[in-house]
Parts: structure tokens; sequence; C-alpha cells
């Protein structure tokens, strides 16, 4: 494992503004204050506060007071289709999390439907409270970050591919097991996929602890020297 520098991977987030709040207050005494911060995706959905998470990190990056990268999940890949196309894509992104992030906007009676209308009133609510800031950020979110031969991603890289010919499918969605082992010397970080613990095993660095359910939000500071959890 080889990066340029070291830098931290928080994992998905998933609407738990009071764990990321936590978690970023505590890092300064842990890291430099130009240790760049990776967010892995999945910052909605399931929890109760996606609407603070989603407008904290995008201040964060604003801000710019250190190098803040946030990557793209499937759960904010289902929010920007549901934008699209509510009637097609509404009633899956509302089983899957969409409700809670709705009601974190402050959009009431929202329940799961295949109401054309309603669907679309909701998402017409959901864009005027997100502004177009905030919408315009979340639609340029980058797939991937690389250092070295360390590439953090949401979900997954096919192991069959190059790094650079990767599908933003995979990236954001993943790949069906089983998780065969890259054999070109890369690394991967990903979420996406929940473990009890942060665990480093075959190239593969997982930092997803369940925040929403567990209560445990996970960040690893990535170097030369390994992996530490924060």
């Amino acid at each position: 494992m080889c990066p340029d520098a070291p830098f931290v991977v928080i994992g998905d987030v998933h609407g738990r503004f009071d764990l990321l709040n936590d978690l970023l207050s505590r890092l300064p005494d842990q890291i430099s204050p130009d240790t760049p911060l990776i967010f892995v995706g999945d910052y909605i959905d399931r929890g109760e506060e996606s609407a603070g998470v989603l407008r904290h990190l995008f201040n964060l990056v604003q801000a710019a007071d250190r190098r803040v990268i946030c990557l793209r999940g499937n759960h904010e890949d289902m929010l920007l289709s549901f934008l699209d196309q509510p009637e097609l894509h509404g009633p899956r992104w509302l089983r899957h999390g969409g409700m809670q992030t709705l009601a974190s906007f402050h959009i009431s009676g929202v329940t799961s439907t295949r109401d054309a209308d309603r669907l679309r009133h909701w998402r017409d609510a959901l864009r005027d409270k997100m502004g177009p800031d905030l919408v315009a950020w979340l639609r340029g979110l980058p797939l991937i970050w690389s250092s070295g031969n360390v590439h953090v991603v949401h979900a997954a890289a096919d192991p069959l591919l190059p790094m650079d010919q990767q599908s933003d499918k995979v990236l954001m969605w993943g790949l069906p097991p089983p998780n065969t082992p890259r054999t070109d010397g890369q690394w991967l970080v990903r979420g996406h996929v929940i473990v009890p613990e942060l665990c480093v095993e075959n190239g593969l660095i997982s930092v997803d602890t369940g925040a929403y359910a567990t209560g445990r939000l996970t960040a690893a500071l990535i170097s030369n020297e390994g992996v530490r959890v924060i």
C-alpha cells in the first residue's frame, strides 16, 4: 500500500449528523490540518438528519479549510434519479430511505406510493428545499479518488479491469459475489457493504460500519505505514 501522502476515509454516514459532528470534532487531535478527508458516499437516507449532513458537507467543501472530497454513493444516485424521473425512480428510493430524507427537508405526508402526481409534487418540493447549488454539487460529485496505488470508491471496482476503465454502475452499486481479489497491486477502499469493524483483507479496505443502525461511524487513516482506525 503506497499512497502519495496520508489521507482519511470516512464511511457511510446515512443521515447520522450527530455521529458526523462528533467524528469531525475529534479529527484535529489526531491528524494534521493538511490531511485530506475523503467521504465514500451515502450521506443520506435511513438516518433522520440527511438534510443536515448534506448541507454540512457542502459547506465543508466550499470553506476549503482543508481538502475535502465527497464521492457519490448509490443513495445519492437514487436521489438524483428521483429528481430527474420521479414516476420511474421514486418508489424504489422511498423504499430504501427516501422517506426519511424527504422528512429531514421538512416535506411531510410522504408515503410509499406509485402515484405519479404525488411523486412529482414531492420531487418539486425537494428540489425547492435543496436549492440549485446543493443539487448541482451532488450532480458533480466524483466516483473515484486515488492516491498512489490506493483508490477510494463507494461500492466496488471490477478486479478484471484497470481502475481507469471502471463503469459508473459498479463504482456506485457494486459487484455480485464472489469478491475476487485484485492481482495488479492496486488497493481499494470502499463503503457500501456493512462490516462489524474496519476490515483490511486481500487489497480491500472496508469502512462502512453501519452508522445508521449501529451508532458507529468509522474513519480510517491510510498511509504508507498501514491503516489506523479513528
